[in-house]
């Protein structure tokens, strides 16, 4: 099931990135996109994150936390140097990444964002995230990630 590459697979590659992509098959009924890559992936959702789009004081910031748990906004606002913090719209989101929603990657986007990652991350010698698509995950060191992103890390999972 080889499809086409993604901003996020294309940078990995440039960067000399080291990762894996893993592919399934999405199934448009599934109301949890991170779930079911942990779920069809066969991984423990701790170690699958997902990649959320907030507004922080009027802009927006990523932030990727285990699909297991949920964005702390609080968390993301301060961590971002905000005082409040909301879900984006998706068109904002979609438009500001260049990706669809439930396909966002933390890396790639449109447009270059802040981006959180939340501290769990960096207990796994790899993760797993959005590669630009729905079911197409990435799995990449954290720490390659992070630098890639040019990420902050903070808790931000509730």
């Amino acid at each position: 099931m080889a499809g086409k590459g993604t901003q996020a697979t294309a940078l990995l590659a440039k960067q000399k990135v080291v990762h894996q992509v893993h592919e399934y098959a999405h199934d448009p009924r599934a109301e949890s996109y991170g779930t079911e890559a942990s779920e069809v992936l066969g991984l423990p959702a701790e170690r699958v994150f997902k990649t959320l789009v907030a507004e922080v004081d009027g802009r927006l910031v990523i932030g990727v936390v285990p699909v297991a748990g949920h964005l702390d906004l609080k968390a993301l606002a301060a961590a971002a140097g905000g005082k409040k913090a909301r879900m984006a719209d998706v068109a904002a989101a979609e438009r500001a990444t260049g990706y669809v929603a439930g396909g966002i990657s933390p890396i790639g986007h449109r447009k270059r964002l802040p981006v959180v990652v939340d501290d769990s991350a960096t207990g796994f010698d790899t993760i797993f995230c959005s590669g630009g698509r729905r079911g197409l995950e990435i799995e990449v060191a954290p720490g390659d990630l992070i630098a890639l992103a040019q990420a902050t890390v903070a808790a931000i999972a509730a």
